[in-house]
């Protein structure tokens, strides 16, 4: 494999990117952390930064310059093999390093980058370069959703950019695929770009099942609330109904009712819910409960990428009926990113899709998003198979 202008460009293009997310933002908000599972913005800008100074610069360029070494300690995520970090839920206690001198530090860490891989195109230096391009890809839509959480709860429902289009409408009519019963083989294949949780291409043998052409709308969420969803016990998974009640939830993330009217804070503003744009930022246990509500349920991870062909996705991460495992003889990469995903795989649900933070060129449909079944902060939706 030749390292090409194509790929240096994607890089370059990728951090750019990163900080054009960033723009809109004033200098406080750079550090806010208002739960644990939402990092600060700074600190993704950090982390992402670290990730190519750790696992290329430093092995790899010879000449390189450690920008600041105290920075493994503050941007280091969950990587045990590396060495010691900063408590995730003390990211927001993080005042300094300055937001500037983190930039300072993306910048001298990108030039160190552009230098190496116009001296070194060792395949195994061309696969690491992949894996952080998409990496801080994925820091891109976790940046866009946690700077959404840090706006959405502050009093004021600030504006990130009027811009920002969230709403898109699922404005066809909804139809059941049907699905013939059989074998059919799941995971990534071709040449292109997938993590190892994609990995291990094999056979499952999948019932008849069907599964909609469109994801659940507001609409179809607003008459599930107004038919007291929230209220019977018998739609919930036992830990679902403890999670609604032990936090008194009557609704998806971000809506507010004014007037009788359901509204929604957007990265756009506060305004009235689209009632044709799919339901968004729910948790699995409010998925499988409305589609139960329904007289339906969640399609499995397995149905979902088997019918993927028949329906359009990417406007919502897609909650799935399947846990988070490996596929038959998946192996950890050795070494720290061994650590990537693997370790993950326990306590948490499969999404599939995409969403409209998604940047470009990153999921497929071979996609394995994971989170454990309480959280929200995400565009999380579903569709019904049945």
């Amino acid at each position: 494999m030749i390292l090409t202008d194509t790929l240096l460009d994607f890089f370059l293009e990728t951090r750019k990117h990163t900080e054009t997310i960033c723009k809109p933002l004033a200098i406080e908000d750079y550090v806010v952390q208002p739960i644990v599972d939402v990092s600060p913005p700074k600190w993704h800008l950090g982390h992402t930064t670290w990730f190519f100074e750790e696992f290329i610069l430093k092995p790899h360029a010879k000449d390189y310059v450690i920008f600041d070494e105290d920075f493994s300690f503050v941007f280091n995520s969950y990587y045990e093999t590396v060495g010691k970090r900063v408590v995730r839920s003390d990211r927001g206690n993080l005042s300094r390093p300055s937001v500037q001198e983190v930039y300072d530090y993306r910048h001298h860490v990108t030039a160190a980058m552009k230098t190496l891989f116009e001296q070194n195109q060792e395949q195994e230096l061309l696969e690491l370069l992949k894996i952080g391009i998409h990496h801080e890809k994925q820091h891109q839509e976790l940046l866009l959703t946690d700077i959404k959480y840090i706006l959405g709860n502050n009093p004021l429902l600030p504006i990130y950019s009027i811009d920002f289009k969230e709403h898109k409408e699922e404005n066809h009519t909804q139809e059941w695929i049907s699905v013939e019963e059989g074998i059919y083989e799941i995971g990534h294949t071709t040449e292109d770009f997938s993590y190892d949780n994609e990995l291990g291409k094999h056979k499952v043998y999948l019932h008849p099942y069907e599964i909609s052409n469109k994801l659940v709308t507001n609409q179809e969420f607003i008459d599930f609330i107004n038919d007291d969803g929230y209220q019977k016990f018998n739609l919930w998974h036992a830990e679902g109904w403890d999670w609604v009640n032990s936090n008194k939830i009557n609704a998806p993330l971000y809506w507010h009712q004014i007037d009788e009217d359901w509204h929604y804070y957007s990265l756009a503003g506060l305004q009235k819910v689209d009632l044709n744009a799919p339901v968004t930022h729910i948790s699995y246990f409010e998925a499988f409960a409305f589609a139960q509500w329904n007289g339906c349920r969640l399609p499995t991870e397995f149905e979902w990428e088997a019918s993927q062909g028949y329906f359009h996705w990417g406007k919502r991460w897609e909650w799935t009926e399947s846990a988070y495992l490996p596929y038959p003889n998946y192996r950890k990469a050795k070494g720290a990113l061994g650590e990537y995903n693997g370790k993950f795989m326990v306590n948490q649900k499969v999404l599939r899709g995409g969403s409209v933070a998604t940047p470009s060129k990153h999921t497929r449909y071979t996609y394995r998003n994971f989170f454990q079944t309480n959280l929200r902060w995400q565009f999380t939706g579903l569709r019904l198979a049945k």
